[in-house]
């Protein structure tokens, strides 16, 4: 039998379930709360694996966010406002990063649970942590629903414990923009990021390589499983092995999916859980899974608690429990079409039917010219690094 202490850990808060964006946001849907309720109600996510998340210190954030900015965050949400100041210097106050009465202690339980996990992980393990992934957060701005960047925090984390080289791989729709700018140019550090083309932040082309460690990947739209299947294997895989990390972290953002309201990409669940498959067959000494994106509250459901499935290396059964149909058939996605009539098979499984396709051209090429880059084959030149790592 496997001893509780190298059993995964499960980081989750009560914060989530009571906490909005507001009516009309993205992420005014329950996220990180269901894939806890879903967990336990599949018999899946025991006490002795859960963690409750610490809230971080403003101090301990201050290794990446800048003092101003912190400040700035606890000021909007004591008040509950911001001047047009603030709101031009920091984001806050925006459509896309809204006031609202959890906007600074959410996204601290955020990065406390990423700071925590480095240092849980400083002899070795697996954490996943579902509220984590928030990559588009900036030293001294908030960005595309991203108040802090806790991948970054964990990375750093995970260094301090540690950690000697790291890869980060990201299947987001969107670009990983914010783990760039902590990361870009460190010989140490491996970034992948596979994200929607023409998409926001509109950043991480082709030809940006950060300095030489940044393998971005833009995908066109109807993105599917095949396609994401090829990537894996000819790209992913191969250059987080020929790294050698000793950390993996893996975002694993739920948007990329068919169903999702915010990109065009059309992969079903079963492409998240084959890389995350794929990922853990490299025996990374560290590995930390993030949530992300994802806003259809019952394909990211179903996606992480798939997720955590895996990690636990439980079969994912044919139809869930009737416990876990009953968390299924409460969510509800007010304001969105595809909420009023949700498919049946949303209710009573955790598989998408796969969608499969054609390996189309540009996703052949782009994967053939990344594998040329010396990053795609463990190398990061330090020559051509635009930061001193020294």
């Amino acid at each position: 039998m496997t001893s509780p202490r190298t059993l995964p850990l499960f980081l989750g808060s009560e914060i989530y379930r009571g906490s909005s964006y507001g009516r009309w946001h993205p992420l005014r849907v329950p996220r990180v709360s269901t894939v806890m309720d879903l967990a336990r109600a599949m018999d899946w996510l025991p006490e002795v694996q859960y963690r409750t998340s610490p809230r971080a210190k403003p101090k301990a954030l201050r290794v990446w966010h800048t003092p101003a900015y912190i400040a700035a965050l606890e000021q909007a949400e004591r008040d509950q406002a911001v001047s047009g100041a603030v709101r031009e210097r920091h984001g806050l106050g925006t459509v896309s990063n809204p006031i609202y009465p959890e906007m600074f202690r959410r996204p601290c339980t955020a990065a406390g649970a990423s700071l925590l996990a480095g240092e849980l992980l400083a002899g070795g393990g697996v954490i996943y942590h579902p509220g984590g992934g928030t990559h588009h957060g900036m030293p001294d701005r908030a960005g595309g629903f991203c108040y802090l960047n806790d991948p970054v925090l964990a990375m750093l984390s995970l260094r301090r414990a540690g950690a000697r080289r790291i890869a980060y791989v990201d299947i987001d729709a969107h670009h990983a923009d914010g783990v760039e700018a902590g990361f870009a140019g460190d010989p140490d550090t491996l970034l992948i990021s596979v994200h929607e083309e023409k998409r926001w932040p509109f950043t991480g082309k082709l030809e940006e390589d950060g300095g030489g460690n940044c393998l971005n990947l833009p995908v066109p739209r109807d993105l599917n499983d095949s396609e994401m299947a090829h990537i894996r294997e000819a790209l992913i895989l191969p250059a987080v092995a020929a790294f050698g990390a000793d950390a993996l972290v893996f975002q694993c953002g739920a948007d990329a999916v068919a169903e999702d309201p915010l990109s065009r990409l059309t992969l079903s669940n079963n492409a998240h859980w084959d890389v995350l498959r794929g990922l853990m067959t490299l025996n990374a000494h560290r590995l930390l899974v993030l949530g992300g994106g994802g806003y259809n509250p019952w394909s990211v459901g179903r996606l992480w608690t798939g997720i955590w499935a895996l990690l636990n290396g439980h079969d994912i059964p044919e139809r869930v429990t009737p416990a876990a149909e009953e968390v299924l058939r409460a969510l509800r996605w007010e304001n969105a079409r595809a909420g009023k009539a949700p498919p049946e098979h949303w209710f009573t499984t955790l598989r998408d039917t796969p969608r499969p396709g054609p390996v189309r051209a540009p996703v052949r090429d782009r994967v053939a010219h990344l594998r040329r880059r010396p990053a795609a084959r463990g190398f990061i030149p330090r020559e051509k690094l635009r930061i001193d790592m020294s």
